[in-house]
């Protein structure tokens, strides 16, 4: 758990790489791998009802240590999830337009950028 990187808004791709890595060590991907299990009633099967407390246990964890790794100031805007799929969703696509913007910034900046014949590079 140590090892997961806090998200700053510019690491998405490595903070989910480390939290994939970690859940995955952890066997607690089980509520990534798979939706919600119908609710449980007095005619559930015991299979049935340890499938359903198995998803619960990992969707429970995972939900922790995501927002353990997230500062709360990140944290604020981003909307109570109790299920970890939604909760994942919604922060790729908070970071997703991000990582547009960065990566257009970079290449606008490596465009801009003009060799002089003395040597060093210079912006336009």
């Amino acid at each position: 758990m140590n090892n997961i990187p806090v998200l700053n808004g510019t690491n998405f791709k490595k903070w989910k790489e480390h939290i994939m890595i970690v859940l995955g060590c952890m066997d607690l991907v089980y509520a990534l791998r798979f939706d919600h299990p119908a609710d449980l009633n007095e005619t559930s099967s015991n299979e049935q009802k340890f499938a359903y407390e198995k998803w619960e246990r990992s969707n429970r964890m995972n939900l922790m240590m995501m927002q353990h790794s997230i500062p709360e100031s990140l944290r604020g805007g981003i909307t109570e999830n109790t299920d970890v799929k939604g909760f994942l969703k919604e922060i790729a696509d908070r970071f997703a337009a991000n990582e547009k913007v960065e990566t257009s910034t970079i290449l606008n900046k490596i465009v801009s950028i003009r060799y002089k014949e003395k040597g060093n590079i210079r912006k336009e």
